[in-house]
C-alpha cells in the first residue's frame, strides 16, 4: 500500500515538472496514443496539475467559454490545438492566460478539423530565492501571474478536439512588453489593451510577453521589480518595447520630469537591454480622447514624447510612433464614432455596473485591436526581422482608414470590472 502511494506520488510530481504533454477533448473512447483523455471531470487542483478552470463544477465545461489549465514552470510554450467536432458546426475564439487573443473566430463545420500552431509565454512572480514581483492587489489571483497556463476556449459554440504543450524552441523570438494600462493584458471586460491583441497576428516564431501593469511608470515599473523578472527571461536576439508617458507626467518634485527621472529610468531599460543582447525599442504613448472645438486631438503628455523621441535619436535605437498614429487614428474615428474604440458604455451594460463607464484613456477590445495594427505597421516601419512571422491574413493597416467597428467581433469574457484600471 505505501509503495502505491509513493508511486502516484512520484507519478504527480513528474506530470507537474513536465514541460510537455497531450489532451484529449474528444468523446472516443480511445485515446491517441500519449494523450490524457479529459472528461467534465476533469476539474483543475494544483495536485493533478491540468483540468478545467475557473467555473465550478459541473459548469466547467456546460457553460460557454470554458477554461482550461496546466502547471507548468515559467517559459515559452508551443501550442497545437485542433478545433472542430464530428457531431457539429462549431465557432471558437481562442486566448490564454489574461485574455491574450491568438484565434479568433475559427469555422470548422461538421466533422472538420483544423489544426493551429502558435507560442504562448508563462510565468509566475518569482525571480529567485525569495525575491519576488512586487504585485498590486489587484493583480494577485491574475492568470498572467500565477503557477500555471490557462486557455479560454470562447465563441458560439467552441470546440475543442486536441491540445498539445511542448516547450518552445530557443530560436522563438521573444518581444517583451513593458508599460502601463494602455499596454498591459487586461483580465476583465470591457477593458482591453494593444498588448493582449497582439499575439493573435504571429505565428508561433514570435512570442508576446507582456509585462506592463496598470498605473505604472519607468521607475515604478522598475522599483516593482518587473524589469528584473523580464531580465531574467531574456535571451540575446529577443526584443524589448517600452510605452511610458501616461503616468510619468503627473510626478512631481525635485528631479521629475521627461528630460530628468524619465530619461533616467528608460536608460535603466535600454542599458539592461543592450548588456544582455536584447534589442531596445521606444514607443510613444498613446493619445487621450481629447478632441478640440475642430475635431482635432489635444495634446496631453507635454514634452513627455519629444523626450522619448530625443532619446531615440541619441541612442541610435528604433522608435514606433504610436502617438501620432492613434491621433491619426482618433481623428478618422470622429469625435462621436471614436468613443466605440474606449470604454464608454450606459449603465447596465455589464453585471453591476450601475453608473455609465466613460474612459477617455482606456481602450475596449476593438479601440485595442485598432492600436495592436498601428504597434504592428511601426514595427513594419522600423523594417524587425520578426514581421516575417506576420500570419498570412494579416493586412496592411492605416490608421487614416480605421477598420469598421460593425465588423468587429469580440465574445465577451465571463469577469468584469466596473473599477477602471490604475493611471490615466
Amino acid at each position: 500500500m505505501h509503495k502505491t502511494v509513493f508511486l502516484c506520488c512520484l507519478l504527480l510530481s513528474a506530470f507537474c515538472q513536465a514541460q510537455s504533454f497531450k489532451f484529449d477533448f474528444t468523446t472516443n473512447k480511445s485515446v491517441k496514443n500519449g494523450a490524457i483523455k479529459i472528461t467534465p471531470q476533469n476539474l483543475y487542483n494544483d495536485n493533478i496539475g491540468y483540468g478545467y478552470d475557473l467555473q465550478p463544477a459541473p459548469a466547467a465545461i456546460a457553460k460557454v467559454p470554458f477554461f482550461f489549465s496546466v502547471k507548468v514552470p515559467d517559459g515559452n510554450y508551443k501550442i497545437t490545438v485542433t478545433l472542430g467536432n464530428k457531431k457539429q458546426k462549431a465557432l471558437t475564439t481562442v486566448r490564454a492566460e489574461s485574455r491574450r487573443l491568438f484565434l479568433e473566430n475559427i469555422v470548422t463545420n461538421k466533422g472538420e478539423l483544423k489544426t493551429f500552431t502558435f507560442t504562448v509565454n508563462k510565468r509566475d512572480s518569482i525571480i529567485k530565492d525569495k525575491e519576488v514581483v512586487k504585485l498590486k492587489p489587484r493583480e494577485r489571483g491574475k492568470l498572467n501571474w500565477d503557477n500555471k497556463l490557462t486557455f479560454e476556449f470562447n465563441g458560439k459554440s467552441p470546440a475543442v478536439s486536441e491540445l498539445s504543450i511542448e516547450k518552445a524552441s530557443d530560436n522563438v523570438t521573444t518581444l517583451f512588453l513593458c508599460g502601463n494600462s494602455t499596454v498591459v493584458d487586461q483580465d476583465n471586460e470591457p477593458w482591453s489593451s494593444w498588448g493582449q491583441m497582439i499575439p493573435r497576428f504571429f505565428d508561433e516564431h514570435v512570442c508576446i510577453a507582456n509585462y506592463a501593469e496598470s498605473g505604472e511608470s519607468a521607475n515604478t515599473f522598475i522599483e516593482a521589480k518587473r524589469l528584473e523578472k523580464a531580465l531574467t527571461q531574456m535571451k540575446p536576439g529577443d526584443y524589448i518595447f517600452m510605452e511610458f508617458g501616461h503616468n510619468d507626467q503627473k510626478q512631481r518634485g525635485p528631479g521629475k520630469g521627461a528630460y530628468y527621472s524619465f530619461m533616467t529610468s528608460l536608460k535603466i531599460f535600454i542599458d539592461e537591454a543592450v548588456l544582455r543582447g536584447v534589442h531596445p525599442v521606444l514607443v510613444t504613448p498613446t493619445q487621450r480622447r481629447s478632441f478640440d472645438k475642430n475635431g482635432k486631438i489635444q495634446e496631453t503628455h507635454e514634452d513627455y514624447p519629444d523626450a522619448m523621441r530625443w532619446l531615440a535619436k541619441k541612442e541610435n535605437i528604433p522608435l514606433i510612433e504610436l502617438h501620432n498614429m492613434t491621433r491619426t487614428l482618433y481623428e478618422a474615428l470622429g469625435v462621436e464614432n471614436s468613443v466605440k474604440a474606449f470604454v464608454h458604455y450606459p449603465a447596465n451594460t455589464f453585471p453591476q455596473q450601475t453608473e455609465a463607464l466613460a474612459d477617455n484613456t482606456h481602450f475596449n477590445p476593438y479601440g485595442a485591436y485598432e492600436i495592436a495594427k498601428c504597434v504592428i505597421e511601426g514595427m513594419k516601419g522600423n523594417h524587425f526581422d520578426f514581421v516575417k512571422y506576420l500570419l498570412p491574413d494579416y493586412k496592411e493597416f492605416d490608421p487614416a482608414h480605421p477598420d469598421d467597428v460593425q465588423e468587429f467581433h469580440w465574445d465577451n469574457s465571463p469577469f468584469t470590472e466596473v473599477e477602471k484600471p490604475d493611471g490615466n
